[in-house]
């Protein structure tokens, strides 16, 4: 199979488990006792919030047409949907010069090794503003 037909059967794959996910989770809310929706272990185990936490509830409310409460749930990884996404078209082909010197600062890796850790602590810390990133924190 040629490079770029495997590419093409890749992102097909991703998109048809990425349509299915949606719809289920369209369907099925996250925050409704007994959901089928895992909750997160890290939080479960320790008691504080990982990256992620929120990011099942704000992937529903933005299906729900709801980005103000989706941002409330996960602020940064709310951000980042729009920056994954122009990722994904970029590694998929879709090169544009304009996006060339976002994709070299998004392609660092000390850009997310100081980002990522810097939130994980921050959204923890009980006091304002950092306890508006926790899952919740904001009310809109």
């Amino acid at each position: 199979m040629q490079p770029s037909a495997r590419r093409a059967w890749g992102l097909s794959t991703l998109a048809v488990v990425g349509a299915c996910l949606a719809i289920l989770l369209y369907r099925n809310d996250p925050t409704n006792p007994g959901s089928q929706w895992a909750s997160c272990v890290f939080r479960d185990i320790t008691g504080w919030y990982c990256i992620g936490c929120g990011m099942t509830r704000a992937c529903y409310a933005m299906l729900h047409g709801h980005p103000l409460h989706a941002f409330a749930m996960n602020p940064l990884g709310v951000t980042l949907m729009p920056v994954a996404a122009l990722s994904l078209a970029w590694w998929a082909g879709w090169q544009p010069r304009v996006f060339a010197p976002l994709m070299r600062v998004l392609n660092m890796p000390k850009l997310w090794m100081i980002l990522l850790p810097a939130y994980w602590i921050a959204r923890n810390l009980p006091w304002p503003p950092f306890h508006w990133l926790a899952p919740g924190g904001l009310n809109w």
